[in-house]
């Protein structure tokens, strides 16, 4: 197949990394002769290594600059025999940095939860480290609130520390939540910039506070993401989806994996998702290992836990039923 030059250096990767990827994933043997690109192997390996190819291609041809994340879900869907995947997904773009660089949704997870939000008036994202939860559904806040179909954006994620003793933190109220409330602050300096979002947190369109802030309050016409839903108690979740009001939409995210709750407690997360399951215009959506968006050493890091987890609950449960066996036998 021809390659026009322009898009080849972003086709190959640095180093050809993107094309050794290819080669080893499906078997083949790729060759560049002048921007003529020549694939080798058997008639299938070829056909699928092609297809993934001209996918790829296809982006970059759209202004897309290509990434290791691309190249590796291009092959996966591939194997899935799941169609021209990315480039059904790159037509929906939620909005711009502030240097220019569009917002989309990357896997089909993510597109299915962009869609939800957009469809329903609460979501639920649960999955993961990486898959982009509460990245894009910041995204989806500010679109939002910049063609005024919301009057405010609220923040908001329950103020645990993930397994440390903090103690006492010096200064104002402010001083005190933001450790807590960082990565919020980090999505919206990069989506809206610094200045603006300064801007109209003084004037209280923007609002970033702790879960227990929340209480007593009803939230009308505004666009509210709770984060880290998975250390909520059952009791601050009901508080939280209770301040719901006319106008507004919630999107809450959570990953089941890294709870910061005592043993004991039970997640608000998970009660949410058995109780409220089967109401209308409540979705809920599950984001997996696939769906993970960072470096491409955290979706194996994810799926290395995964397996590992589901390892010590099939050990746990093997050594249940030994112990009832033998008080039977007794």
């Amino acid at each position: 197949m021809d390659v026009p030059v322009e898009h080849m250096r972003n086709l190959f990767g640095s180093h050809d990394a993107f094309i050794r990827k290819i080669e080893q994933d499906f078997h083949v043997m790729i060759i560049d002769r002048d921007g003529t690109v020549k694939i080798n192997g058997s008639r299938e390996d070829v056909m699928k290594a092609s297809h993934v190819v001209k996918e790829l291609l296809a982006l970059s041809e759209r202004g897309n600059d290509l990434e290791e994340q691309n190249v590796t879900y291009a092959i996966e869907m591939e194997g899935e025999n799941a169609g021209d995947v990315l480039l059904d997904i790159d037509g929906d773009c939620i909005c711009h940095t502030i240097n220019g660089k569009p917002i989309k949704p990357k896997t089909l997870g993510q597109k299915r939860y962009v869609d939800a939000i957009r469809d329903r008036m609460i979501v639920f994202g649960i999955g993961p480290a990486g898959t982009g939860k509460t990245y894009l559904a910041m995204a989806m806040a500010i679109t939002a609130f910049r063609n005024n179909e919301v009057g405010r954006i609220i923040l908001t994620r329950p103020a645990i520390e993930a397994g440390e003793k903090l103690g006492f933190l010096p200064g104002d109220l402010q001083s005190k939540v933001d450790p807590y409330l960082r990565p919020l602050y980090d999505a919206l300096y990069q989506i809206m910039g610094a200045e603006n979002f300064a801007r109209n947190m003084e004037k209280g369109l923007i609002e970033v506070a702790p879960l227990a802030y929340m209480r007593g309050r009803t939230l009308d016409n505004a666009y509210i993401i709770l984060d880290e839903a998975q250390n909520t108690t059952p009791a601050q979740m009901k508080m939280f989806l209770t301040r719901i009001g006319f106008g507004s939409k919630v999107v809450v995210t959570g990953d089941d994996s890294q709870k910061d709750l005592s043993p004991d407690a039970k997640s608000g997360l998970d009660v949410a998702r058995k109780v409220l399951g089967r109401i209308d215009d409540i979705a809920f959506c599950s984001l997996t290992s696939k769906d993970v968006v960072r470096h491409p050493l955290v979706q194996k890091i994810v799926r290395a836990y995964e397996d590992y987890e589901k390892k010590e609950q099939k050990r746990t449960d093997a050594g249940a039923r030994n112990r009832n066996y033998g008080r039977g036998k007794k």
